[in-house]
């Protein structure tokens, strides 16, 4: 079996060039020739000439054995907390965890109003200077304030809800936050403020998070370098020249320089992934249907998750089981078994199988190769075993993927915007205008892709527990001066999605953590992606990574817990 992915070599455009480029292709005769063009670059001659002779999947619903979950039902916190303690603090990470917070409002030591107050300055310092953060997009600071002296309250009365009360938390602008606009990182759509959270977010605020703004988000989750033509691109805590990665930049942003231990993120093709590997997180899209979309805009129904971008394994562990569980309102949702945690309380990795496809793994830069080559070796120290799997038709699934969220991000807009793209920014017109030219046919020939892929990776799974992979074929690209209005880099994108789309198109669970850094000390991270429904065994192995990995201090960081005062 042949591995057919390939990096291409396409011109990167931004300003002037970008802004003459979506003139032309969204217009006349010379529109439909270069138009044509890049459609072709887009390897779409693949998936119209592939042989799926399978029926379509239009949603990538998984399998169970057992009864379905139960509306309502979540997991114990605190009991996850308490299972986890052998999760030790990766060496080296000055953020505050949930467990810091657990421990210094138990102790009395501070109270969430002090580091509310602390905090909310912090945000505000952050977006000053030559190099500002631009995590948010709104706040609302008497909102937040308020849900401080609630948790505080609870906290003195002895009865607080669980580990994450008063732990600061954020989310992205694609999910309703009640009382915020949802603009999806546009100026012009979510005209109404939003009566009620998301799902997501209502399960973090029902164990006591207080739920701090919104963060700044690509413009319409179409694309994955960060940048944002109204908002600005926000700053790589790592390194500041640097690219979050999109299109959860803020999440990233804020979640790495240390604001809070947990950010909301959603993925459509890697968006909780990539951020969280360039900032130097963890990042968890689970299976489809585990977490509620219900409170989230509609842009790509089918490859759309929310999960956690987070400090550590153990804070992505609680956030996803805060998040995670039965809506009735959210039919995708009720189609999944309970949530399982098993074996946390385990360190070692005996009995579990590492799948690697050697020729994919190695497609990522030298540096990322070798850092992920090692973490691999200190997986097998700890008990794993690594065996060769192979995933036929890859390249075919890249370019279903492609056709499949641009083509329903832009049914999206066409309902919300009509023809009116002239509010969006110059990136945003370039994909939609590409995506006008995907037919309906191209759209249901990749959804029988899918059914393939599905199939692939399942018996790829039949021979391990976990299949390994670079998180990302690249460090964080440095940022630009030319790209303040967004940048066309399909060289790069490549590059960085690599390893992260196929998961959201077959609905796997998936997960970004850290095994190093590179000659510049940008963050290095490796993928491991699973069986539907057993996240539990992919946080396992982050944890475990976390033990061999020291973390390095970002070039900007802020401590609202006082943890390193």
């Amino acid at each position: 079996m042949a591995y057919d992915l390939k990096s291409v070599k396409m011109p990167r455009l931004a300003g002037a060039t970008l802004t003459a480029l979506v003139r032309v292709i969204e217009n006349g005769i010379g529109g439909a020739l270069i138009g044509g063009k890049l459609v072709a670059d887009t390897g779409i001659g693949t998936l119209r000439s592939a042989r799926a002779d399978d029926a379509p999947t239009f949603l990538p619903t998984c399998a169970f054995d057992g009864p379905a979950a139960t509306p309502g039902e979540r997991a114990d916190l605190a009991a996850l907390l308490e299972r986890t303690k052998g999760w030790a603090k990766p060496a080296g990470l000055v953020t505050a965890t949930v467990a810091d917070y657990a421990a210094a409002y138990q102790s009395a030591k501070t109270t969430p109003i002090v580091v509310i107050d602390r905090l909310l300055a912090m945000i505000a310092e952050s977006d000053t200077g030559a190099t500002p953060l631009k995590a948010f997009v709104a706040l609302d600071a008497d909102d937040v304030r308020a849900q401080a002296r609630a948790s505080a309250a609870r906290w003195a009365a002895l009865k607080p809800i669980g580990p994450l009360d008063g732990v600061p938390v954020t989310a992205k602008d694609e999910m309703d936050v009640a009382g915020y606009h949802t603009r999806v990182g546009t100026k012009a759509l979510g005209p109404d403020v939003a009566k009620a959270d998301c799902e997501a977010v209502a399960g973090l605020r029902r164990a006591g998070a207080i739920v701090i703004a919104k963060t700044v988000m690509q413009e319409i989750g179409m694309g994955v370098f960060g940048t944002n033509a109204h908002y600005g691109a926000p700053r790589n805590p790592v390194n500041a020249a640097h690219h979050t990665g999109g299109s959860s930049s803020g999440s990233g942003a804020a979640m790495g320089a240390g604001l809070m231990p947990i950010a909301v993120g959603a993925d459509g093709g890697g968006s909780i992934r990539i951020p969280a590997a360039f900032c130097g997180g963890v990042g968890l899209k689970a299976t489809f249907g585990r977490v509620s979309e219900r409170g989230a805009a509609p842009l790509c129904w089918s490859v759309a998750y929310i999960g956690p971008l987070a400090a550590t394994a153990r804070d992505a562990l609680l956030g996803y089981a805060a998040m995670a569980g039965a809506d009735p309102h959210d039919a995708n949702s009720c189609n999944a078994p309970p949530v399982r945690f098993a074996d946390l309380e385990r360190e070692d990795l005996v009995g579990i199988r590492l799948g690697v496809f050697r020729p994919w793994f190695e497609h990522a830069s030298a540096a990322i190769v070798r850092a992920c080559d090692a973490q691999l070796a200190n997986f097998v120290k700890r008990g794993a075993k690594v065996v060769d799997v192979e995933i036929p038709e890859l390249e075919t699934a890249r370019v279903a993927h492609l056709v499949t969220i641009c083509a329903e991000a832009l049914s999206s807009m066409n309902r919300q915007v009509g023809s009116n793209r002239a509010i969006f920014g110059d990136e945003t017109r370039a994909v939609l205008a590409l995506a006008q030219r995907f037919t309906g046919s191209d759209y249901v020939q990749a959804q029988r892709v899918r059914t393939r892929a599905i199939r692939h990776v399942e018996a790829a799974l039949a021979r391990c527990d976990v299949i390994v992979t670079p998180a990302t074929g690249l460090t964080a690209p440095r940022i630009a001066a030319d790209s303040a209005l967004g940048v066309s880099d399909v060289t790069s994108a490549t590059e960085i999605m690599r390893f992260a789309f196929l998961l959201n198109f077959t609905g796997h669970p998936a997960i970004a953590f850290p095994v190093g850094a590179d000659e510049h000390g940008l963050p290095i991270a490796m993928q491991g992606f699973g069986r539907a429904w057993r996240e539990d065994i992919l946080l396992r192995l982050a944890a475990a990574a976390e033990r061999d990995v020291p973390r390095r201090a970002p070039m900007i960081h802020y401590d609202p817990l006082g943890l390193n005062a």
